[in-house]
């Protein structure tokens, strides 16, 4: 596993180091801007994630974000934005680019381990921290889950939302491997999704009876 840490603050970006490697066995390479990071991935680096800071010299967080989903190379590598600041509209900008992460400065080696669980590898996010996270029922989650299985059906035979769209629901729900694979225009991405989604289903519906018992 190979995580990227860009941050143009050495503190900042030895003490991410740090946290990141308490919490995984990784290999953990550093940049110390968007640019510096670019030209890693341009040279052919492909990490498992990156935790990128908001505000960097030459290139901030949002302008390596932006190129990252730009290249079909790039497109599907988990970002998760770190910053200090969290008001409204960098969030929903942020969202809007495909960061499918957010952690706060300082960081909180919670918050960067829930962030490494959810987009390590091969991860799917256990629905009830999706539902958590969301702040809502297994129950009205497993509506959004029928709600996205819909669409997903819809993308199957050619109509609703683009894979872009696609992606925002899958990584919405937890299934980050599907929302990669549709942000890179993988062939497979809907049917793979589509797995993935019942998988989940089926785990918030045996949790939604459990909590009845």
């Amino acid at each position: 596993m190979k995580v990227l840490v860009v941050d143009d603050d050495v503190v900042s970006r030895m003490m991410l180091m740090h946290q990141v490697d308490g919490c995984v066995r990784a290999e953990i390479l550093e940049a110390e801007d968007g640019e510096d990071a670019w030209r890693l991935l341009a040279d052919g680096l492909r990490p498992d994630i990156v935790f990128c800071d908001l505000r960097m010299p030459r290139l901030d967080g949002l302008g390596l974000l932006a190129r990252l989903r730009g290249s079909a190379a790039t497109a599907g590598i988990p970002f998760v934005l770190v910053s200090a600041a969290s008001d409204a509209e960098t969030l929903e900008q942020a969202g809007r680019l495909g960061a499918d992460g957010y952690i706060a400065k300082p960081f909180r080696i919670d918050a960067v381990r829930a962030q490494l669980d959810k987009l390590a590898p091969g991860a799917g996010e256990d629905p009830q921290a999706v539902a958590h996270r969301l702040g809502i029922t297994l129950e009205r989650l497993l509506v959004y889950f029928a709600g996205l299985r819909r669409q997903l059906i819809d993308a199957r035979t050619g109509g609703g939302p683009g894979a872009a769209r696609l992606a925002e629901g899958c990584a919405t729900l937890g299934l980050m491997e599907s929302a990669a694979l549709l942000r890179a225009g993988d062939a497979g991405a809907v049917a793979h999704a589509l797995d993935a989604l019942e998988r989940q289903d089926a785990l918030a519906r045996k949790a939604a009876d459990d909590s009845a018992c």
